[in-house]
């Protein structure tokens, strides 16, 4: 079973910065597409990003926009999501998911075959 792992988060204030991490525990991230996704209480579940080895990284989220970079750094075998100028409204669970396969993407949570726990990010002052 592969396990997907997210680290990165906490509190930070309006305006701060936080970059959120996720891993895979098996086999190389070059063969995973990754995506990105936050989820606020009483919200539906959004999508941020995927991105692939043979794709530029998808950017789903116009709020974000700007402020939100998707990055993969396939030697440490980890995908980064780097959060600026961050809003109360950004405050949510954060979630990495992978699937198995290259050369193409998606926004859909439930096209994911490997989900990780989530990430708790707080944006306060």
């Amino acid at each position: 079973q592969v396990q997907v792992v997210e680290s990165g988060g906490g509190l930070v204030q309006p305006g701060g910065s936080l970059r959120l991490s996720c891993s895979v525990s098996r086999g190389t991230l070059d063969d995973y597409v990754m995506g990105w996704f936050r989820q606020a209480p009483g919200k539906e579940r959004e999508a941020i990003s995927c991105s692939s080895s043979s794709t530029r990284v998808l950017d789903y989220l116009d709020s974000v926009k700007g402020r939100f970079t998707t990055s993969r750094d396939a030697a440490k075998n980890m995908i980064y999501l780097q959060m600026n100028s961050l809003k109360p409204d950004d405050a949510a669970v954060y979630y990495c998911a992978a699937k198995r396969v290259v050369g193409v993407c998606s926004g859909s949570w439930r096209w994911y075959t490997f989900r990780g726990q989530g990430t708790q990010v707080t944006v306060s002052s």
